[in-house]
C-alpha cells in the first residue's frame, strides 16, 4: 500500500520544499556565481529505477575543470577542485537541494538508495543481485545514515538490500529524521582520502 502512496508524498514534499526554500536557493546560486566561473548547477548522469539513466542536479561545488564522471573519492586530491563555498555546501549537504527538482520530476524519491554514477559498474552489478536497481533512488537512504562515504561498495549494497526488503512508511520516517541528525552533525563525509 505504501509503495503507491510514496510517489504522491514525494511530489508534495518536494514541491513544498522548493516553494519554501526558493529564496534560500536563489541566494546559494548567487554566491556560487560570484565565487567562481561556470554554471550554478552541476548535472551528471545517474542510474535510476530499473537502470534508466537520468540527469541528477546538484549545486556546483567544484571548479568547472573538475573531471565530470569521476566519483569524488577517486580523485587524487579532491580538495584542490572544491571551491571555498563549495566545501561549506558539501559539508552541510546543501549542494543536494536541487535534487528536489529530480524528486518533483519523478527521477528520485525522498528516501531510497542513492543513485549510482552511470559508470559505477561494480555498484550497479552488486545492486542487481539484491533488486536494489528496481527502486527509485533517493535523496537519502538506509546506507546514507549508516556510513555514507565511509562504506565500501559491498557493505553499501547490503544496506540498500535491507531497505528493499523492509521498505515501509515507518522506515522512511526513521531514515528522514536520522538524515537530518547526521547532516547537522556533518557525520561520515569524506573527500577522497580526507575525513
Amino acid at each position: 500500500m505504501y509503495r503507491f502512496l510514496k510517489r504522491p508524498l514525494d511530489f508534495l514534499i518536494s514541491l513544498t520544499g522548493l516553494l519554501v526554500l526558493s529564496p534560500f536557493l536563489v541566494l546559494i546560486a548567487l554566491i556560487i556565481k560570484l565565487e567562481s566561473e561556470g554554471k550554478v548547477l552541476f548535472i551528471q548522469k545517474r542510474v535510476g529505477k530499473d537502470k534508466v539513466l537520468f540527469d541528477i542536479y546538484k549545486f556546483r561545488t567544484m571548479v568547472s575543470e573538475t573531471p565530470k564522471d569521476t566519483p569524488t573519492h577517486l580523485l587524487n586530491d579532491p580538495t584542490r577542485f572544491i571551491t571555498r563555498f563549495g566545501a561549506f555546501l558539501r559539508k552541510s549537504s546543501l549542494d543536494e537541494l536541487p535534487q528536489l527538482l529530480n524528486i518533483l520530476k519523478g527521477d528520485m524519491s525522498i528516501v531510497g538508495p542513492r543513485p549510482a554514477l552511470w559508470n559505477q559498474d561494480d555498484l550497479i552489478s552488486e545492486r542487481d543481485k539484491l533488486n536494489v536497481n528496481t527502486l527509485t533512488p533517493g535523496l537519502t537512504g538506509w546506507a546514507q545514515i549508516n556510513g555514507r562515504d565511509e562504506l565500501p561498495i559491498l557493505e553499501k549494497t547490503i544496506l540498500d538490500g535491507y531497505y528493499v526488503q523492509h521498505l515501509s512508511f515507518r522506515l522512511d520516517i526513521k531514515i528522514f529524521f536520522l538524515t537530518i541528525f547526521k547532516v547537522l552533525r556533518a557525520e561520515d563525509i569524506r573527500e577522497g582520502g580526507q575525513k
